[in-house]
């Protein structure tokens, strides 16, 4: 059991670990359900029947999503569902709601290969010893800041995540606790607009906030630090996951962004920690094994600590 529960009536404990997964992930299959929730049963039937229990009770929906000939259940909270959910008072309340017209449309496929990209850092998480539980990652939160080349304007970075994670040294006897923000590409966007979210985050890692800031900013004493160490002990690595095309495409985007980063002053010269790997190295292979290519410096391969010569042995 990932978190301490208080469960609505007539829901048990899976249900309502159910209930905040989609409270908090707004769309998930089945599948990714069981691998998170259930992963000591071979088989998902077990989560299927909660899922149904809480869609009869009207606290949770789905629509049917076709993919490779099969038909899976994509699961959501309803309004009720929500509630119920912000009622126990466990999870930071979010003010999106999903529905069936939501579930169904573009961002179907982002929304859930975000997910994956949690689910793969769960499930090396237990492989490895380390801790990092089905809630540990929030998508899109917003960070504000302002650009030095667009004076007077406040702006907004949305992460697609931001993942928290406890690495174990069994060896040291140490535990760090490593934040990431995640951005996944599914091959829809150019590679143009996903170097301005790098220079997004360059920014954001600069920005002193002023009297008058907003958001996080008015947390931070004016012009003293930067707006980030109102919320983060230290600046999150940023992590790219590709997928969404065949292999060679993602690894072509890679170098091609690693080539506008380089280009782009206000990355070069700071100190934005950032690499770039594919969904399916991170999924087989797990993020401390060396499957991240750095966006900055020499093209090699390291791991989520993005520095080189650490391994998933050494890693565990």
């Amino acid at each position: 059991m990932p978190y301490p529960i208080t469960a609505p009536r007539g829901v048990g404990v899976l249900g309502q670990q159910a209930m905040n997964v989609l409270y908090q992930h707004r769309l998930v299959s089945t599948d990714q359900l069981h691998r998170l929730l259930t992963p000591h049963y071979s088989r998902a039937e077990y989560m299927r029947r909660q899922l149904h229990s809480l869609r009869a009770q009207g606290l949770a929906d789905a629509v049917g999503r076709r993919t490779h000939g099969q038909t899976s259940l994509l699961w959501w909270l309803t309004p009720k569902g929500a509630e119920a959910v912000e009622a126990a008072g466990l999870l930071p309340e979010r003010p999106y709601r999903m529905s069936p017209e939501a579930a169904a449309g573009p961002l179907q496929e982002h929304t859930l290969a975000t997910v994956e990209t949690g689910i793969a850092f769960v499930h090396w998480a237990r492989a490895l010893g380390h801790d990092c539980a089905p809630l540990d990652w929030s998508p899109e939160t917003a960070h504000y800041y302002r650009d030095d080349t667009r004076p007077g304007d406040d702006l907004t970075l949305i992460p697609d995540a931001v993942l928290n994670y406890v690495h174990t040294d069994q060896a040291a006897k140490t535990r760090t606790l490593l934040t990431f923000f995640v951005e996944v590409d599914r091959a829809t966007m150019t590679v143009a607009r996903l170097a301005q979210k790098l220079h997004a985050y360059a920014c954001y890692q600069k920005y002193v906030p002023q009297a008058g800031g907003r958001g996080s900013a008015r947390t931070a004493k004016p012009g003293t630090a930067p707006a980030w160490r109102a919320r983060y002990p230290a600046f999150p690595r940023l992590l790219l996951v590709f997928t969404g095309a065949p292999e060679p495409r993602l690894q072509r985007r890679i170098a091609d962004l690693r080539s506008l980063a380089a280009s782009d002053p206000l990355i070069a010269s700071g100190t934005l920690r950032a690499g770039a790997t594919t969904l399916d190295q991170l999924r087989h292979e797990g993020p401390f094994a060396p499957v991240f290519t750095p966006l900055l410096g020499p093209a090699c391969s390291v791991d989520a600590w993005l520095r080189p010569g650490a391994s998933a042995s050494a890693a565990a």
